[in-house]
């Protein structure tokens, strides 16, 4: 007898020489009660039915069964998913359910992910399962930290500009008279090259003195701005008051980023000060009484060009245009010497640490353009010291750059044997020491720095004793909101 074993999209049938038999079906529907079975009336003869045997059942979806017919004729195949129902008591392998069951869960499996989304919507799609779903729960997470950090710089830009226009406004009127003295004072000589680069130029304020007391102590001042703003004109009035006791001023530029980054900021600081001291004698200043000076990010970048310099002449092998020893002292206007511990509070108060780490020129520059971490290094000891006596300004209310800045490279220095004063501002915020109170014509900066320039000239001390008081430029009430608004 020829048998053999077809499958159909619903049933299995057995072909033979005998009539053809359709099998009992149990079919899982959620449509049809579980109880019900759907029962070909062909199949209702016992002799002729197809029964499985699950003696040889091993619990795989894919096992072999003995099927057996009527005649008790026996053969074996491999059935897709085991699917069982009981009819008149017998176990009977539903072989058509369990094809269906199989292209039922074949096509459950295949749109699992759509369903999911079906039967969630969106919120089901981003916060819900695994898998793709967690990456894109982390890809929105991401994507909204980014969105509210570009919204509240942005914030933060828009509200600093509207304070720097504030700022700038209320003290407008000491603005304009400084400018006018800048540029029509016959006892300034401005843009004066000193390098082949851009901006490579300073100006040098003259005392009005006749030149009877000899040569004349300098001051080569380096300005702040954020290492982005600095200009040599910002040097101004701190200029106007020294160059009114027998003090040169030679305030020095440099190129700001994005132009330059804080290499060659340092480079540009360290060519003016060589061409300081080495042409200083035809402006009728003293070359042997040179003390360097930087506010804020000048402070920065004219500490770093001391200490690099410094480093270069303990080194035999190379060659220098200028030598620490011709600076008498270095003065450090509210400045930052750690670039390590400034990064993050920067970043809360600008530039932002993205910015800041282009200008240091990356995260791994930023020890190497730190002065205190550079003078603590072994490998420096002879460097250090060479290097001068320093004084260090600081007001206690500075938010921008914090005192503990100058405190920690003060303690530093002190450490090193340098010959270090700190002396702090009590109350003083950032722009107080070098532009409210200068306005104000209560410079408490002012008088420090003539006081240790002049120290042991009596007639140079006796001569700022009979100056007559310092005018004021702008209204107090005026500097009082200034310095409210102030962004710095």
């Amino acid at each position: 007898m020829l048998k053999s074993f077809t499958k159909s999209p619903r049933l299995y049938t057995l072909t033979s020489n005998m009539q053809s038999q359709i099998l009992p079906i149990s079919i899982s529907n959620p449509f049809i009660p579980s109880s019900s079975t759907i029962m070909p009336i062909s199949a209702s003869k016992p002799e002729h039915s197809v029964y499985m045997n699950l003696n040889n059942y091993d619990g795989d979806d894919l096992v072999h069964s003995l099927i057996e017919d009527g005649s008790n004729k026996k053969f074996e195949t491999k059935p897709f998913l085991p699917r069982v129902s009981s009819v008149d008591g017998n176990i009977v392998q539903s072989a058509a359910a369990s094809s269906v069951c199989y292209q039922q869960r074949r096509r459950r499996v295949v749109s699992d992910s759509n369903l999911s989304d079906l039967q969630g919507g969106r919120r089901r799609f981003f916060w819900n399962g695994s898998g793709r779903s967690d990456g894109d729960k982390v890809f929105v997470t991401r994507f909204g930290d980014k969105v509210f950090g570009y919204i509240r710089s942005g914030y933060k830009l828009i509200t600093g500009f509207l304070s720097l226009q504030c700022y700038s406004f209320l003290i407008m009127p000491g603005v304009l008279q400084v400018a006018y003295y800048y540029y029509f004072s016959t006892q300034i000589r401005r843009d004066i090259v000193f390098g082949d680069q851009p901006r490579n130029k300073l100006d040098i304020y003259l005392p009005k003195s006749d030149g009877k007391n000899g040569p004349k102590p300098v001051i080569a001042f380096i300005t702040g701005g954020a290492w982005v703003i600095g200009y040599k004109a910002w040097g101004s009035l701190l200029g106007r008051h020294l160059s009114g006791t027998d003090v040169i001023v030679a305030c020095i530029d440099y190129r700001n980023y994005p132009k330059a980054t804080i290499s060659e900021m340092v480079q540009d600081a360290s060519r003016g000060i060589s061409f300081v001291c080495n042409n200083i004698t035809e402006y009728g200043g003293d070359p042997n009484r040179i003390y360097l000076m930087g506010q804020s990010a000048g402070a920065h970048i004219a500490a770093c060009a001391l200490v690099e310099q410094a480093i270069k002449e303990s080194d035999a092998t190379q060659s220098t245009t200028w030598s620490v020893s011709q600076i008498k002292a270095y003065f450090g206007l509210s400045g930052g010497y750690n670039m390590l511990n400034l990064a993050d509070h920067l970043n809360t108060r600008g530039p932002y640490k993205s910015l800041f780490m282009r200008i240091m020129e990356g995260e791994e520059s930023l020890s190497k353009y730190s002065p205190e971490i550079v003078v603590q290094d072994p490998n420096n000891k002879n460097a250090v010291a060479l290097l001068p006596p320093v004084t260090l300004f600081h007001g206690t209310a500075d938010y921008s750059i914090p005192a503990d800045c100058s405190k920690t490279f003060a303690d530093s220095l002190q450490r090193l044997g340098v010959t270090t004063e700190l002396k702090l501002y009590e109350g003083k915020t950032h722009t107080d020491v070098f532009v409210q109170d200068p306005m104000r014509g209560d410079d408490k900066l002012f008088d420090d720095l003539v006081a240790i320039i002049h120290a042991g000239d009596e007639e140079a001390l006796a001569r700022q004793a009979r100056a007559p008081p310092r005018r004021r430029l702008v209204p107090e009430f005026m500097l009082k909101l200034a310095g409210k608004v102030s962004p710095f």
